[in-house]
């Protein structure tokens, strides 16, 4: 609920308890001086101007100046400081998302569009700075006047403060009412964001697409909708929002209509007096304004309130599962499958089934099949980026899942088709993460091994040039050649090379695969490859169809012998008129 919400994101405020608490000081004494005008105003009037005595108007004339001085330095005070815990709060909660989904499992990624995830730690967050700011000020410094007010009023004459204590469940109810509706609003004012987020990621992302495909006008329309929705939401909020404030306020306003006439009726029968009454008068309207406040922040709580429950999911979501206590050292890179299965939760989909496969240390293996085959999902379950609904991964005869991520994923190095870089430098590329700290004799090496040498020399800054948002100051090939060298660098008993020569040329091909039979030496190498023209050398192919192993030999072997590779291999070097031919799965008898 609300409260559990708001003491959670309190929780947050902990560390800097000193600075709060100064804030809290700065805006009980400014809350103090909200009573003292109205009280002033009693002796000035019947003392001063009715009794004629000049000494107590000047003396109240100096105490105004030292109340505005004190209101002044103590909403300074309370401001700055308030701020300053705010966006603490907030940056706090920013790293800990952040943080959060550097620990989030792969799964999690497939699910969640990228776009709502960086709407979460912008815009969620940012809605977080009014419940964990302005709000509290309001709160605290709002209703300490109100009850300031309300004491004084109360001193004077307490007939006609019931008349003020009347509205009060009126108005909390009004408010309570307008509360539910604004936290649906800004719950679904957030989803429409971060779907606004998502499609505008997808166009920087597509734009070459966007525009060869002519969709311009597609996503133009799909973008138009998603704003209109954001449009909608955020009129719903404000209509809900402005209309607590005037219920509220005429409530409030009947209470002092009530009040001023029964106010003066009891001036002309002497009961109360003529200072009593100015100050009883003022100290109800300067009430207006505190109250205004304290209903009208109903819209900004709620804001808060949904954005913090939106952050809370994020960092209450399950962390990728690590469960092993073994730290893996000097691995020597056999890898042992056993009846292992893959199958989609939610679907129930099989995409790898009873895999039993043995990779000796040192050895070359290829990975060949269709699209769909389980190529990829299968090579996935070595770092654990999934698990495996049953069966085992054993490297060096020891069960993946009792040893623990890190020391498992510092054995593996990993280059992918879909090559990711940084908006870094070609060392800070090549050197990532614990090999920040190589030397540039070894950086340099790799890069002479992935052939990166080969277009450094053209760049201006050499190894300090900057590549841009995922090298896109690269070609393709330089980019891949980038990931290959970073490999080369980590130097991990475990190659995995998912597509990696994809986007090179033919020249630059034929320099790459030398450079992988030279760091392949000595490692354990699985290759992923489309052409099987590069894994024709490989000590062992696996040839898979439909999640299941259906083929395990050398290039020559499985040529005569598996119809799938032979197939394969077929529609790859035969004229393009004999490639409709259907690859088939052969029957198992």
């Amino acid at each position: 609920d609300s409260r559990k919400v708001y003491r959670r994101l309190l929780g947050f405020v902990t560390p800097y308890w000193r600075v709060f608490l100064l804030a809290i000081g700065a805006m009980v004494i400014f809350a103090a001086t909200e009573p003292a005008m109205p009280i002033l105003i009693k002796p000035t009037l019947d003392d001063g101007f009715v009794g004629r005595d000049l000494e107590t108007i000047a003396l109240m004339a100096i105490a105004l100046v030292t109340i505005f001085l004190i209101r002044g330095l103590a909403g300074y005070a309370s401001a700055f400081a308030m701020a300053w815990v705010a966006g603490k709060v907030v940056m706090d909660l920013r790293n800990s998302m952040f943080d959060k989904l550097l620990d989030l499992p792969s799964s999690y990624f497939d699910a969640t569009p990228s776009g709502k995830l960086i709407s979460k730690i912008t815009f969620d967050a940012n809605q977080v700075t009014e419940a964990a700011s302005h709000v509290l000020t309001v709160i605290v410094k709002d209703s300490l006047a109100v009850i300031g007010l309300l004491g004084w009023m109360v001193y004077l004459n307490w007939q006609l403060s019931i008349v003020t204590f009347a509205t009060a469940p009126i108005v909390v109810l009004i408010v309570g009412y307008f509360s539910r509706r604004l936290r649906r609003m800004s719950h679904n004012l957030q989803r429409a964001m971060g779907e606004i987020t998502h499609t505008v990621e997808e166009a920087i992302v597509g734009e070459k697409v966007i525009r060869i495909f002519g969709g311009q006008a597609y996503e133009q329309t799909k973008f138009e909708k998603k704003t209109n929705w954001v449009r909608r939401f955020q009129l719903k909020f404000i209509s809900a929002a402005s209309a607590v404030a005037p219920f509220a306020q005429l409530v409030t306003a009947i209470a002092a209509a009530i009040i001023l006439y029964a106010a003066a009726h009891l001036t002309l029968v002497n009961e109360i007096t003529v200072g009593g009454f100015a100050s009883f008068f003022l100290a109800m309207g300067l009430l207006f304004s505190p109250v205004k406040r304290l209903t009208a922040i109903n819209n900004q709580l709620q804001k808060g309130l949904a954005g913090a429950e939106s952050v809370f999911a994020l960092l209450d979501h399950q962390p990728e599962r690590d469960d092993g206590t073994v730290e893996m050292t000097g691995a020597k890179g056999s890898i042992e499958f056993r009846d292992v299965s893959v199958s989609y939760e939610e679907s129930g989909q099989t995409t790898l089934l009873n895999i039993n496969l043995y990779l000796c240390p040192g050895e070359t293996v290829a990975l060949v099949g269709a699209s769909g085959a389980g190529k990829t999902t299968l090579v996935n379950l070595i770092p654990r980026f999934y698990q495996p609904t049953t069966g085992q991964i054993l490297i060096d005869g020891q069960d993946t899942k009792c040893v623990t991520l890190r020391s498992l994923r510092k054995n593996i190095s990993i280059v992918n088709q879909d090559v990711v870089l940084f908006d870094d430098t070609i060392r800070g590329n090549i050197a990532y993460g614990p090999q920040a700290t190589a030397t540039d004799e070894a950086v340099e090496r790799a890069a002479t091994a992935a052939n990166v040498t080969e277009f450094l020399e053209r760049l201006p800054n050499k190894m300090d040039t900057l590549i841009g948002q995922n090298g896109m100051r690269l070609s393709g090939g330089q980019r891949q050649r980038l990931a290959l060298a970073r490999a080369f660098l980590k130097d991990a008993p475990i190659l995995i090379l998912d597509e990696a020569t994809s986007s090179l040329d033919m020249v630059s091909e034929g320099q790459i695969q030398n450079a992988v039979e030279s760091i392949r030496q000595g490692r354990t190498t699985i290759i992923i490859a489309h052409k099987l023209s590069t894994i024709e050398n490989a000590d062992k192919i696996v040839v898979l169809s439909d999640g299941e192993i259906v083929g395990v030999g050398k290039h020559a072997e499985l040529l005569k012998d598996n119809q799938i590779y032979a197939s394969l291999y077929k529609f790859q070097f035969s004229p393009a008129t004999d490639r409709g031919a259907e690859i088939k799965k052969p029957r198992i008898t």
